[in-house]
């Protein structure tokens, strides 16, 4: 009882801290799991067992964590190494793409191709963020897709405003598709043993049909704008040109190319065994491998900070598991079901959704995993279909408020920058009611196909 207790504290004060934004949140998660080490295991429950599962170094060492036909070993609780290794290992990738020009030739391409016309420069970028984030990280993608469309606008002379927003929410609908696309995604994959085609095939459906209606919301929502804009007259001339955009461009093949192999890798990463830290693993060393010289750069532009917040994570919530918290959840959303799977689905969605708006979505996915096991094991209710319920609320009830996704931050943040702040209000009017019309079409979809 008294390692419960203690385990519930440390995790409400890990959470609160993360809201209040006062302290780095990898600080937080790391005294965090310092202290669920020290009181939870230590003192409270006095097992040396438990650390050692939690801390779960034993397990990279596995011939299985690295190929195996499931993936199965992947699922312990604590410390989700696969996760942490493949997110560093696609973070590598990243800033060798980005060095090389990547993202900005992409964009600037796409541009070109529409002739800048505002109304299908705006659809194509609203695509565009969402395919990306299919299989880079929805940061990163905002990140670059912002500036070039700040850039755009001046030279366009037009408001980016419409298109940071809609590009926001289109990056993390479009995370949602994949294992891959987004953190919550790749944890939910990995603990429990789903492939990139799994998502894609479910999760994967879900995003492309809500995309269409997202696409059309905000073209009705900016329609006045837009149209005003498209009769602007525009000078392609006084805009660079894509190639422009590539800094190296022996770089710039090696970085698509492996880029490419990255995608292959993990779109059949279940028929060829490799596990997902394999496949990160590999990513980063040819990476490296390929800079060169510039492999140093590289290394200390990993985001280390978001890394370390992740294992400090992971360390808390299983604090909850090792104690049996999260099997009381289970028991008491089974409770309150009546064991029935429609009404289950609901609250899974609808409360990561709503929790997700506020709070990080990847500390609440990380400890609703558990939580589904437990349910599905309690009321025999396929644990898949309430993996794609968790996933669909909490990567897009983070799209709600500016501050419900790390995407959300970085857009909002680059358009501050450059003269074009986005309040709570502005930001909430029109991303508030996409968030909900998507939840809607998720939850009556699952129902379709699953109940």
């Amino acid at each position: 009882m008294v390692a419960q207790i203690l385990a519930v504290l440390i995790f409400v004060a890990m959470f609160l801290l993360i809201v209040m934004d006062k302290i780095e949140r990898q600080i937080i998660t790391l005294a965090c799991g310092l202290l669920t080490l020290v009181l939870v295991f230590g003192i409270g429950m006095h097992s040396m067992s438990a650390i050692v599962e939690t801390l779960n170094i034993s397990g990279i060492f596995k011939l299985d964590f690295w190929y195996a036909a499931g993936e199965a070993s992947e699922s312990s609780s604590g410390i989700n190494w696969a996760t942490i290794i493949f997110i560093a290992g696609m973070m590598v990738m990243v800033e060798g793409m980005a060095k090389a020009g990547f993202f900005q030739w992409l964009c600037m391409k796409l541009a070109k191709l529409v002739n800048y016309k505002p109304i299908p420069l705006f659809i194509v970028f609203m695509v565009m963020s969402a395919v990306l984030s299919m299989f880079i990280d929805s940061i990163t993608v905002i990140l670059f897709l912002a500036a070039v469309t700040v850039e755009l606008a001046k030279l366009l002379k037009i408001n980016p405003v419409p298109m940071i927003l809609s590009e926001i929410f289109c990056a993390n609908l479009g995370g949602s598709a994949t294992m891959c696309g987004d953190p919550p995604n790749i944890i939910i994959g990995t603990s429990l043993g789903y492939a990139f085609s799994d998502f894609l095939t479910n999760t994967g459906v879900i995003a492309g049909a809500a995309l269409v209606v997202v696409i059309l919301y905000f073209f009705f929502v900016y329609r006045k704008a837009l149209i005003q804009e498209e009769g602007q007259e525009i000078d392609p001339s006084t805009i660079p040109e894509p190639k422009d955009a590539i800094t190296n461009k022996k770089d710039f093949v090696i970085s698509s190319v492996i880029f490419a192999c990255a995608v292959v890798m993990l779109i059949t990463h279940a028929q060829t065994h490799l596990t997902v830290a394999f496949i990160g693993a590999v990513v980063a060393i040819v990476t490296l491998a390929a800079s060169g010289r510039d492999a140093i750069i590289l290394i200390k532009k990993v985001d280390y900070k978001t890394l370390l917040f992740f294992i400090g994570l992971f360390v808390v919530v299983g604090g909850l598991e090792q104690t049996g918290i999260l099997e009381l959840i289970a028991g008491f959303i089974g409770k309150v079901s009546g064991g029935n799977s429609k009404i289950m689905i609901a609250i899974i969605i609808w409360v990561s959704a709503i929790a997700s708006a506020f709070v990080d979505n990847i500390p609440f996915a990380a400890t609703m995993i558990p939580v589904i096991k437990s349910l599905a094991a309690a009321t025999n209710v396929d644990l898949s279909v309430l993996a794609w319920a968790l996933s669909m609320g909490t990567d897009i009830g983070g799209s709600a408020t500016p501050i419900g996704a790390s995407a959300n931050v970085v857009g909002t943040s680059v358009a501050a920058k450059n003269g074009h702040p986005i309040g709570w209000g502005e930001y909430c009017k029109t991303a508030a009611p996409a968030t909900i019309i998507v939840v809607l079409i998720s939850m009556v979809l699952i129902f379709v196909r699953y109940c």
